[in-house]
């Protein structure tokens, strides 16, 4: 069987040796060394990142190295399929010259195997080797394309590096506008709180000069009035705006003018929520001046129904419930155990010229004041002596420190009203 194969492949060669084809198609097929086959075509080697880059070089960096990478394989597998196709092509004419009819003798031509031997023996052996050398480069090549087409996964690992860069780069980025818009509303927010603060000191500075203004065009001075009180009502009355703070001590001092009988009634009372008799002076029927607090009652030594102003000051402190009471600047009473040890509660409502029976309301027309009121000031002390003294004589002006006596602070109700005073030099010469 060998021996037919060789001899029609001899006698095909023969046959092909004598007919020259065309001058534009003649070709040679020539073996290879393994070596050659076998060196292939190597794929540059990937650079190797080095040196302690910045996050920005190192993508700059990646990027350029996927660039060259795309460029060299597309290089690489152009150069393959054109070597595959010429290849490919030598082949199948040297497998359709080994099957061909042979041609008559007296053709004339090159051969164009000239490179081949001339015994048959020897030319079927070429041959083979010639197909094996052909086989193997085409494997090889098939070999070199399937780990060119694995190498280019490579880019897919550089793009997964890539990308994670890229998101930690966005995160950073995101962190940074977070804190930017935070310091922005923080901004923001104490820009805004320091404008509502100034708005707020101007407003009070602007209605406090139109006060004063409003003041000024009714009485000499924000302080220089009386509030007159002419009937025994239920609903004559006067109203501090201000309310008290939590005290321990206070001193209360006021001019006042009166000649209701009998008693004068309630010149003035605080009252809070759930107990309406916190802090009370009142003359009720034929009874003393008597001063409340807590509910709890001391008797003072004052008289004050004659018709003349008169200056008062009591004094107190929640250290033994001691009190002082005042008449003109005298000392006339003293004592203790006037709910000791109770704080004054805040935020109660404080009533010129009526008794509470309820926070603010619940007047009783018998305890109403009938006069004049002046002067109410509230200090959260006990002023010593000579102070009291000093404000009775009309020595020196001191405004109380917790509710000062000024027009703008003090509201009128049904039928009280408020007039111009005398002068404290002309009250004292009343007295």
């Amino acid at each position: 069987m060998l021996a037919l194969l060789a001899a029609g492949v001899a006698l095909a060669v023969a046959a092909g040796a004598q007919d020259s084809p065309a001058p534009g198609s003649r070709f040679v097929c020539t073996a290879l060394p393994p070596e050659a086959v076998r060196a292939g075509c190597p794929l540059p080697a990937m650079p190797m990142q080095g040196g302690a880059l910045s996050p920005e070089e190192e993508l700059r960096a990646a990027v350029l190295q996927l660039r060259e990478t795309v460029v060299q394989q597309k290089e690489t597998l152009g150069a393959q399929r054109e070597a595959i196709r010429e290849l490919t092509g030598k082949l199948a004419r040297c497998e359709g010259l080994a099957s061909g009819k042979a041609r008559g003798a007296g053709a004339t031509g090159k051969d164009t195997m000239g490179d081949l031997p001339r015994d048959p023996g020897h030319v079927v052996e070429q041959l083979s080797r010639s197909l094996q050398t052909l086989k193997d480069r085409l494997e090889s090549l098939e070999h070199q394309l399937r780990a060119n087409v694995s190498n280019a996964g490579l880019p897919g690992d550089f793009r997964d590096v890539l990308q994670r860069r890229l998101g930690e780069l966005e995160r950073q980025l995101l962190r940074k506008v977070a804190e930017l818009e935070d310091e922005k509303s923080l901004l923001h927010n104490e820009t805004s709180a320091h404008r509502q603060k100034t708005e707020s000191t101007l407003n009070a500075l602007l209605q406090r000069v139109t006060e004063l203004e409003r003041g000024n065009s009714a009485f000499k001075s924000p302080d220089a009035f009386k509030v007159s009180l002419p009937l025994r009502t239920n609903y004559i009355y006067g109203k501090i705006k201000k309310t008290l703070p939590e005290l321990y001590a206070f001193t209360i001092c006021l001019w006042l003018r009166s000649s209701a009988s009998p008693g004068i009634g309630t010149p003035f009372s605080y009252a809070v929520p759930g107990q309406a008799n916190e802090i009370v002076l009142i003359e009720w029927g034929n009874n003393p001046i008597e001063l409340l607090i807590n509910d709890k009652v001391a008797q003072l030594p004052l008289f004050v129904s004659d018709g003349k102003w008169h200056h008062i000051c009591v004094t107190w402190t929640t250290r033994d419930g001691m009190w002082e009471a005042f008449q003109d600047g005298e000392k006339l009473g003293t004592g203790e155990n006037l709910a000791p040890w109770h704080p004054i509660k805040p935020g109660g409502v404080l009533i010129l010229g009526q008794e509470q029976d309820t926070v603010g309301g619940r007047f009783d027309a018998t305890q109403a004041f009938v006069g004049e009121l002046s002067q109410f000031n509230i200090w959260d002390r006990v002023l010593r002596a000579q102070e009291i003294v000093n404000i009775a004589n009309c020595s020196t002006n001191m405004p109380g420190n917790i509710i000062p006596w000024v027009d703008n602070n003090v509201d009128v109700f049904g039928g009280a009203s408020k007039w111009p005073v005398e002068t404290c030099e002309e009250r004292l010469l009343d007295l």
